[in-house]
């Protein structure tokens, strides 16, 4: 399966070590990359994929080797050096000024934007001509805070293309996109390459590296494990080939034994203004020992759902009853400390305090509790050992449980989230898009321990815009529209299309007339 190199390379990274205080994140890495190709980066959580990447982008220097662009070895002190010679990078998390147009985000930073004036409609007229020349249809005008996830990312590709990126390196791209807005990205990355560009496709999906890439370089544990003809590889070689074992894609799941409804939804309503309402009317229930899955595209109200149950926010009307008790009135610490537990979708904003060790990120949900001290005084030794049990219990790499959480890769630091949730023993679980930028190693440990909680009688609320996700761990799926629930169906007696026209705003009832 190993290729060999041609004169048609356009990037080598020869020999790549990156030593930070007490971590080896790059050791003797090589790789290289065709022009004109979509060449994948594939690892597990932690294996040295973003590491390398800062330092082909300019972010970080090696600590040695060297970086070879159309067979000049090259030095970069900074992000615009890398950029000045062609190389562009769409980070996972968007870096865009929300309150700003397209244009005015292009032009942040960019060489041609001036000191005194910018040329505002020149800018938007390039901008234009890029979007229609490589089918990316944005509004230059538009501002970035009114657009949807696949809209914004197009503004990175588009920010990067006007800065002159010939190789263009995207970091997880679909992490956030919908399938939908996934085909319109492939198709994007495809009329990019037949132009010339060169692509850099970092991702965990397996099967989304077989669609649409050619060659995919894997690292383990910060080393290169070889270079592959993508079509030469079926999705278990690369499973093996990232992980070092063989990975199972299917779940084992028992019979459940539906028990009493643990949560009752009944008519939850929640006003945007006056005049419309971000949820509308929703009711469900969720059983003991049932996976209660939610599908629909990002941004139809599954996040106001899940605050409406968490205590973020008050429904306007309607209630959420668990355990005798309205959630919708209860404050988020009661909620917490009354068995439940909750992944966010956010791990930045709402999982992590990212400038606070991993010791103090895994006791965020109980530090006030007897188990890690009394009153003001925390039990430090009690919390260093529960820390280190869950590092090795949920292989989170990390160089020390005292690393800061921000310093960690985005996988491990939903890790660590994963491990404090679950390991509290939930007898209601929400979980938000427990598995997003996880390995597939990881996807198949977290999926194991969702399905645990459920057959040890937890009730467990699953949201996700991963369909097969859903499909495959869900008792029962409720699809949401524009804050409306348009049905509730059983996986075994569905189909993706019938949930696809849900997600799309038909009803059941209509659907199957």
């Amino acid at each position: 399966m190993e290729t060999k190199q041609n004169e048609n390379i356009i990037l080598e990274m020869r020999h790549i070590y990156k030593q930070f205080p007490g971590v080896l994140a790059n050791a003797d890495i090589c790789l290289n990359v065709r022009a004109g190709e979509v060449h994948a980066l594939l690892g597990e959580n932690g294996a040295g994929k973003s590491t390398l990447m800062n330092q082909l982008c300019g972010l970080i220097k090696p600590t040695s080797g060297d970086i070879v662009i159309e067979g000049k070895v090259v030095h970069f002190n900074s992000a615009r050096d890398a950029m000045a010679i062609g190389i562009g990078m769409v980070h996972q998390h968007f870096m865009l000024v929300p309150t700003m147009t397209v244009t005015e985000n292009c032009l942040i930073g960019a060489t041609d934007a001036g000191y005194l004036k910018l040329n505002y409609k020149q800018a938007a007229k390039r901008i234009s001509e890029l979007a229609e020349k490589y089918n990316l249809e944005i509004d230059p005008e538009a501002k970035v805070g009114d657009l949807a996830v696949g809209q914004r990312q197009r503004v990175e590709i588009i920010k990067a293309l006007y800065r002159g990126a010939k190789i263009l390196i995207l970091d997880e791209p679909t992490s956030v996109l919908t399938p939908q807005e996934t085909g319109e990205l492939f198709n994007m990355i495809r009329s990019l390459t037949e132009k010339g560009f060169t692509v850099l496709f970092i991702s965990h999906k397996l099967n989304e590296i077989k669609e649409i890439c050619d060659r995919v370089t894997v690292l383990r544990l910060g080393r290169t494990e070889g270079t592959y003809n993508v079509a030469e590889c079926t999705v278990n070689d690369l499973a093996r080939l990232m992980v070092g074992r063989d990975v199972s894609f299917s779940i084992e799941r028992k019979e459940g034994t539906e028990g009493e409804a643990m949560v009752q939804v009944r008519n939850l309503t929640l006003a945007r203004d006056a005049h419309t309402n971000l949820l509308t009317d929703i009711s469900f229930d969720v059983h003991a020992g049932e996976v209660f899955g939610i599908a629909g595209v990002d941004g139809n109200g599954q996040n106001e759902l899940v605050e409406c149950l968490t205590g973020a926010k008050h429904a306007t009307s309607g209630t959420a009853m668990y355990e005798g008790k309205d959630l919708g009135k209860e404050s988020t610490r009661q909620i917490m400390s009354s068995g439940v537990s909750h992944i966010p979708a956010d791990r930045h904003k709402a999982g992590l305090i990212l400038g606070m060790h991993l010791t103090e990120n895994l006791i965020l949900q109980d530090y006030y509790t007897p188990k890690f001290g009394k009153g003001a005084l925390l039990d430090n030794r009690a919390i260093d050992t529960y820390a280190s049990e869950l590092i090795e219990r949920f292989a989170i790499k990390t160089p020390s449980r005292y690393e800061y959480a921000g310093s960690l890769s985005g996988g491990n630091q939903q890790k660590v989230i994963v491990a404090r949730e679950l390991s509290r023993n939930p007898k209601f679980l929400i979980a938000m898009h427990p598995t997003r930028g996880l390995d597939v190693g990881a996807i198949e440990y977290i999926h194991g321990q969702i399905m645990k909680q459920r057959d040890d009688g937890a009730a467990v609320l699953l949201v996700s815009t991963e369909l097969e996700e859903v499909m495959k761990l869900s008792d029962r799926i409720g699809v949401l529209f524009e804050g409306k629930l348009m049905g509730i169906v059983n996986p075994s007696e569905t189909t993706v299309e019938e949930i696809g026209l849900m997600m799309g705003g038909t009803r059941l009832e209509d659907i199957r007339k």
